[in-house]
């Protein structure tokens, strides 16, 4: 047994499968990713790593499997999907994920070609683990699966803790203890003990007021845009394809950009955090519906549209579009009067945050800071953006080098 300490679970016991998998290549790797991306932007000391949380998530669900009663060789399975359930990440978390995808038909979650072969292999082998069952835990398929991946499951736990404590942001912070010890199963699904109804909103609540504080910052947003435009040309314009860009790390990546005349400026301007400022800053109800569901071809076409109106190079314009507000917590269960019952169903709270996460949607226009006033007037134009006073914000270039940017 190995025995860690950890910033957020304080001593974390590493036994059997998991500590089998701990030393793996694959799970080293996330010493190298960040698990916030770009937020570190904008919070300097969120430096805390995939591998960092995925331990959190192995004692989480540890926990929950002790809990549940669930033993043998069913929670060994349970035990390694934890420890795993990140391999799959791309460099920079989340930032470039809908990349990849797009090229190979797989997002973070789908692991069974990372894990079916080499050292995780051997490791879940000499465990007697099947490692396509493992992979399919982490997908969040099957009774168990609900405890690694589901609308009640510990990753979630762990990383809104995590997160809120490295940022020093207060309102991720969450009993996750009691949410554990309050998992139950009803006719196979995870749902949470009677009494548990603020608990639930708790950890519906926590996550509506982290997004637009950290994880969607418009620094962090801006940021990510950046990398993202840096990394389709890093994929178009070298041998670097899509699955190989996959495996990388964060310095990886980095250095990469640096290296490809095509993106180093972006990578420079990265590294100097000289980042391209907000020309619009739209609500939902000034965007014209047909912008929502833009594919990237469509996204690309309306940038050089907004550049050719604005009269500026068309890399200097990026266009982000949000996917449409989304609360998969409100659809998780809890038990009410013996009744299991979804969370939207029982909570008025729900229907407040729902309202509230559209009133934080933002669609961005950004670009450099000597052309981002030009460029925002231009893309008012030319995408028929509804605005007026109370719809957009921070129009002026010189507005964005404030204290804002940090915060």
């Amino acid at each position: 047994m190995t025995t860690i300490k950890d910033s957020v679970h304080d001593h974390i016991a590493v036994e059997g499968v998991a500590a089998a998998l701990l030393d793996t290549p694959p799970v080293q790797r996330l010493r190298r990713i960040k698990q916030l991306g770009t937020v570190t932007f904008v919070y300097p000391s969120a430096n805390h790593t995939r591998f960092e949380h995925s331990l959190g998530v192995y004692h989480l669900a540890n926990e929950a499997l002790a809990h549940l009663g669930i033993e043998g060789t069913q929670a060994e399975r349970v035990r390694a999907a934890a420890m795993l359930h990140d391999v799959g990440h791309a460099p920079y978390s989340h930032n470039v994920e809908e990349i990849v995808y797009r090229r190979t038909g797989k997002y973070h979650d789908d692991v069974h070609d990372l894990i079916d072969s080499g050292p995780v292999a051997r490791a879940l082998a000499d465990h007697d683990l099947d490692p396509a069952a493992v992979a399919d835990l982490v997908a969040g398929d099957g009774e168990l699966g609900q405890i690694v991946s589901g609308e009640l499951d510990v990753d979630r736990m762990d990383y809104l803790v995590r997160d809120a404590h490295h940022t020093g942001v207060p309102y991720g912070t969450i009993d996750a203890e009691r949410l554990v010890r309050a998992l139950r199963f009803v006719d196979g699904d995870l749902v949470l003990d009677e009494g548990n109804v603020q608990t639930a909103e708790s950890l519906l609540l926590a996550r509506a007021l982290m997004n637009p504080t950290v994880y969607s910052h418009h620094v962090a947003r801006i940021a990510k845009a950046m990398l993202r435009r840096a990394t389709q040309r890093l994929l178009a314009h070298t041998d670097v394809d899509a699955a190989e860009l996959r495996r990388m790390d964060d310095c990886e990546l980095r250095v990469a950009l640096r290296d490809c005349e095509a993106t180093a400026a972006l990578a420079h301007r990265l590294d100097r955090r000289d980042l391209y400022k907000r020309g619009v800053w739209a609500e939902m109800a000034a965007v014209p519906e047909d912008l929502f569901d833009a594919d990237q071809t469509a996204i690309a076409d309306h940038e050089r549209a907004v550049a050719e109106a604005a009269n500026v190079d068309p890399d200097a314009v990026i266009l982000d579009v949000p996917g449409r507000p989304s609360m998969k917590e409100s659809s998780s269960r809890v038990l009410v009067n013996g009744e299991v019952r979804r969370l939207s169903e029982q909570s008025t709270l729900v229907n407040a945050l729902r309202a509230a996460q559209r009133d934080q949607w933002r669609l961005g226009i950004y670009a450099p800071a000597a052309s981002a006033e030009r460029v925002g007037n231009a893309a008012v134009r030319v995408l028929g953006l509804d605005i007026d006073d109370t719809r957009v914000r921070d129009v002026r270039p010189g507005v964005h080098a404030t204290l804002d940017d940090f915060n």
